[in-house]
Order: structure tokens, then sequence, then C-alpha cells
């Protein structure tokens, strides 16, 4: 066997050995229920986040861990506890940046899970539990291969590393832009691996090239100053709900593609996805068609999507008969690669202006954007990253787009243009993030770590 490979197998043999106290450690962060949001226990995150920094204490590798905020710009208001460790390169090595979050999403209906939310269980393969995969999983990846690489080489390697645990990447990473200007020093480096993403299949990993921005706003629709009678003045008076439903149905064309000039889509080859793979993913019902024209995977990779998210009205249960003189709702829209989320944000509102039915009043507020990314592809980091999941995996991986949105990676660009980002993950596409009953699958978070483990070990042996 040859030094190189003995290097490499050595790695692989720590990295597979670690995994069940990798798994260990995943379900005690688990069991913390990490939820940003103002309304929920925010003592949890300072916990969360104290948790991982032990364990990231525990590699034995950095030469500094600490749990630190960022003031919230435009605020006075601190964001959420973030973990920040730093290891200083030797010898002509490069720094690896590691990202990751700690948050998770709050666990919505939970008569809808099968098992506690905040309580790991694994059946059939998978670990469940709120978090599991996205992103708790992430952390532990990146602890993991830390761990085999320092197993392997020992505590004197070469690399330069900068972990990031970001606390509020759920909730809008409200304080990211300013933590990357707090901390610019500390984070700067060579190759950033962003570890919240996903793969193929189950067995196949994915390197994701391309990500969908966002545009996020709400619209309130108004046609009353009071309400009315629904019996006395139905018929003459559209109310804010009609004029709502027949505004909102402009934005589709009957097939279910959306229909607002100005919104762009990009022209891009993508890999076979079947309907039938689609609805296996998704739990598409039986006689549900599809939404949209063209490939399928085209249409979730590189063309906009408009979703309505949320809707302030009257409840079923309080209904009555009664014209509302105004409905709230919030409209997320995904954005294809290549266009600005200003422009398209700037698209849509000038479409619902130029469609408002019976002169409706509209208002616009809470505007949210984050920039679609598209990834250079033509960088060694690229290159050994591809490398590594193919040993890891014992599959190539394939270039993947991202219908979801990972906003601040724009922040990363503009604060690092020099560096080279790599968009991984330890989800397949039965995870269900965000979703009830979201799951890991055990093996896909094995390769993962090994081919992460093994990317460390590639890094460690370049001389930038």
């Amino acid at each position: 066997m040859s030094a190189e490979l003995s290097r490499t197998e050595s790695i692989r043999e720590a990295a597979e050995g670690g995994i069940p106290q990798a798994l260990a450690d995943l379900g005690d962060l688990v069991r913390i229920p990490s939820i940003a949001w103002p309304s929920m226990d925010q003592s949890q995150l300072v916990r969360s986040a104290e948790a991982v920094a032990a364990l990231v204490e525990g590699t034995g590798v950095f030469d500094a861990v600490t749990v630190t905020r960022s003031v919230i710009p435009g605020t006075d208001e601190l964001g959420q506890p973030a973990v920040l460790a730093t290891r200083a390169p030797r010898n002509g090595r490069p720094t690896v940046l590691l990202y990751a979050h700690h948050d998770v999403q709050p666990i919505g209906d939970e008569a809808l899970w099968e098992t506690p939310p905040f309580e790991p269980t694994v059946r059939d393969g998978r670990l469940y539990g709120r978090g599991a995969a996205d992103d708790k999983a992430g952390v532990m990846a990146h602890v993991a291969a830390i761990r085999a690489l320092t197993e392997a080489r020992g505590e004197d390697f070469d690399l330069g590393i900068a972990l990031f645990i970001e606390g509020e990447e759920e909730y809008g990473s409200r304080s990211f832009a300013q933590f990357l200007s707090d901390n610019a020093d500390a984070l700067r480096s060579d190759v950033i691996v962003v570890a919240d993403s996903g793969n193929w299949d189950q067995v196949t990993p994915g390197l994701t090239v391309s990500l969908r921005g966002n545009a996020r706003f709400t619209m309130s629709v108004r046609t009353l100053d009071h309400a009315s009678h629904s019996g006395m003045f139905g018929g003459a008076v559209p109310d804010a709900m009609m004029a709502a439903i027949q505004l909102l149905s402009t934005m589709w064309d009957a097939g279910g593609s959306v229909a607002v000039a100005g919104l762009e889509s990009r022209d891009a080859e993508t890999p076979e996805y079947s309907e039938e793979t689609l609805r296996t993913e998704t739990g598409l019902l039986d006689g549900v068609s599809p939404a949209g024209t063209d490939a399928i995977i085209g249409r979730i990779w590189n063309k906009p999507s408009i979703t309505v998210i949320g809707i302030d009205a009257t409840s079923v249960a309080s209904a009555s008969n009664t014209l509302t003189p105004e409905v709230s709702v919030v409209i997320s829209a995904r954005v294809a690669p290549g266009q600005s989320a200003a422009d398209a944000y700037a698209a849509m509102e000038a479409h619902l202006r130029a469609h408002a039915p019976y002169g409706a009043q509209l208002e616009f507020r809470d505007v949210d954007l984050g920039n679609p990314f598209l990834v250079d592809t033509s960088g060694w980091a690229v290159a050994d990253v591809r490398a590594a999941l193919t040993e890891g995996y014992g599959v190539a991986p394939i270039d993947i787009g991202v219908g979801g949105s990972i906003p601040f990676i724009a922040d990363l660009v503009r604060e690092f243009p020099g560096a080279q980002i790599l968009v991984t993950g330890v989800e397949d596409p039965h995870s269900r993030a965000h979703s009830p009953n979201e799951s890991l699958h055990l093996d896909t978070f094995r390769r993962a770590v090994v081919s992460e483990a093994l990317l460390l070990g590639k890094l460690d042996e370049r001389t930038i």
C-alpha cells in the first residue's frame, strides 16, 4: 500500500469508527429545542450553542472557541448565539471555513409527528427528530470529520480551520452579515464548506452548484373601511377576500407556471428526473398533476416559483356571514439563478398593482430578499471535493441545483471574494426538512462524514 493510500485509508477508518459517537452526540443536540423564533424559549439557543462549543472544544485542535453574538443591523438587538472556533494554518497550508447552523425550525403540528420531535428516534435506518437533518447533522459532520483527521494525523496537522456554527439561519440570519464583518479576520479562508444542502439520493452525493434566490413579502388587500353583512351586500360589494383570491390567481397560468412578466428563467441542462420520483419524494397525491411545464427538475432548479405561505383572514371556526374589509398574505417567491432578487420583487409588485381587481388598495411590507447563487466550478477546491465525495460514497457526485435558497451565501461572496465556496449536505430527498417527521438517513450521514474527512485530508496536503 502506498504512503498516500495509507494516509487516505487511515482517515477513512477513523471516520467510520467515529460514527457511533457522532450519532450519540447528534442525538444529544436534537434533544435541545433550539428554535430562534422570539415566541420560543430563547434560553434553549444558548444551551444549544454551549453544547456545540463543548463538542468543538473537545476536538482539541482549535486555538480559540467562543460563543458570541453580533448586533442585528439597524437595531440595538443582538442576534442569536453562534459558535466561532479558529485554528491558524501552518507550513503554507490553506484555511477552510466550515459552516452549519444549530437552530431549527418550529415543529408545526405536533400531532403529525409519529414520535416526539425532540426525542431522537431510530427506525428503518433513519434518525427522526427536529434538526436531525437540518442542520445539526451538518454540525456533527464537521465535528466528526475534524475528529477523524485528528485521530489519523495527530493534533499537529497543518490545515487551518475556521468553524462558524450559526444560531439563527432558520429565522433569516438577521445578524449574519454583521457577524461576518465583526469576525472577518477570524473567518477569512481559502475554501468555505457550507454543510446545509442535500444529495441526489440516498446513495449518490450531490455537489450544489446553483441555488435559487428568494423574495418574500407581505401584501395587504383592502376594499372596505369596515365589515358588512354578506347577505345584505354580497353580489355588489367585493370584499377583500374576493379581491385577494382573484388577484393571487393572476400570478400563475392554467398549468401552474408562473405568469408574472419580468420573472426570468435560467437555461441549463438537468439530469433525468421522473414524475414518479417527484411523487415519491414529495407525497404528491394520486390524481394531482405536477405544476408547470418542461423538465421537472428544471422547474425546481432553474425557474421561478411563487407560493402563498401565510394568510390572515377569518378562521373556519370563527366564520360568519361577513364581508371582510382586509386580508393579508405572505408570498414567498424563488428567484432563478441569474436574476437579482430585487428585480424579481419589483416585477411581482408591479404585476400585483397592475392586476388589482375593483381598484382594491394594496400595501406591501416586510420585504426580505436573497440573491441566487452559481458556484464557480473551475477551482481546485471543487476538484478536491468531487474526488472526496467519490471516495466517500463510492459513486461520483452529481452537480445539482437547489430549489430552496441559502441567501447568506451572497454575504460570504461579498465578504470573502477570493474564497472557493463548496455547498454540500447530509440530507437526502426523504429527509423532510422543515416538515413533521424530519429525519436523517444514517448511511448517507456516514458517507457524508467520511467524504468531509477525506476532503480535510486533501486540503491538509495542499500547499497554496
